[in-house]
């Protein structure tokens, strides 16, 4: 089990959801938590219900040179940064061949793509330079693997693709940083019960089960217990892998009805 004590933990998105959560159990656990968000009111009330030493940085990750800046921030404020949860993200629904996307995605992906591949640039670089050892925990989703079945009528394509997009990227990292003094872990939630779901189900209970609904704390724990084995797929939820299924049995047909599998 990692020791967290003496140790400084970023989460961005830190303010509500899996972001406060994970922060919420890295003070438990004796860590210095700074939390990041563009929502400044409800971060700082995050912050004083954590408690302790944690600390608030408000910024906005779809702002190009924020990443850079947070981490060297961070970095300054405590003199050391030892995990950084790059958790951030923001939803959207919409029918592919009906939206605008060009415009109306740029932030997207800012924000759940870009930002997490420049946090880690600039906190592998961080690390280069002061000599110490970090980790780093992406959050992608089950729509990085999958459609999910029990959200596939949700419209949800623009947004599942920058996750399977970060998830790409944080395969091909893992590669190109297995020699750095960097632990790589890829959180993979499926239905997590976050201000983004509450707006649409008031009441967790009345989740309808092939969702098979979790809340912050349970995906928080989950993680912490993931990174504290050293695994880099960090799944919530069983139905995952069940989910993916389709895509697996489609590429092996094909491969038989074109004779390069028998």
């Amino acid at each position: 089990m990692i020791d967290y004590r003496g140790k400084t933990a970023l989460v961005t998105g830190g303010a509500s959801g899996i972001g406060r959560a994970l922060g919420q159990a890295l003070a438990t656990r004796g860590a210095t938590v700074i939390l990041a968000d563009v929502n400044e009111a409800m971060l700082q009330q995050t912050v004083a219900e954590i408690g302790g030493t944690c600390h608030a940085v408000t910024c906005d990750l779809a702002d190009p040179e924020s990443p850079a800046r947070l981490i060297e921030d961070c970095q300054a404020r405590a003199g050391r940064l030892d995990l950084v949860c790059s958790n951030a993200g923001i939803g959207r629904r919409g029918r592919l061949m009906k939206e605008m996307l060009l415009e109306d995605s740029k932030r997207l992906f800012e924000v759940n793509v870009f930002a997490g591949l420049r946090i880690t640039q600039a906190y592998v670089a961080l690390l280069q330079r002061t000599g110490q050892r970090g980790r780093l925990m992406l959050t992608a989703s089950e729509n990085s693997l999958s459609i999910p079945n029990a959200v596939k009528n949700g419209r949800l394509g623009l947004y599942a693709a920058t996750k399977h997009s970060l998830l790409i990227l944080g395969e091909w990292m893992r590669n190109e940083l297995a020699e750095e003094p960097i632990d790589l872990h890829m959180l993979m939630p499926g239905a997590v019960y976050t201000p983004l779901i509450a707006r649409g189900l008031p009441n967790p209970a009345l989740a309808p089960p092939e969702l098979n609904l979790i809340m912050p704390e349970r995906c928080a724990e989950i993680a912490l217990q993931a990174m504290d084995l050293g695994l880099f797929y960090v799944p919530t939820q069983a139905h995952l892998l069940d989910d993916m299924q389709p895509r697996l049995q489609g590429v092996e047909a094909s491969l038989k009805a074109l004779g390069l599998r028998t």
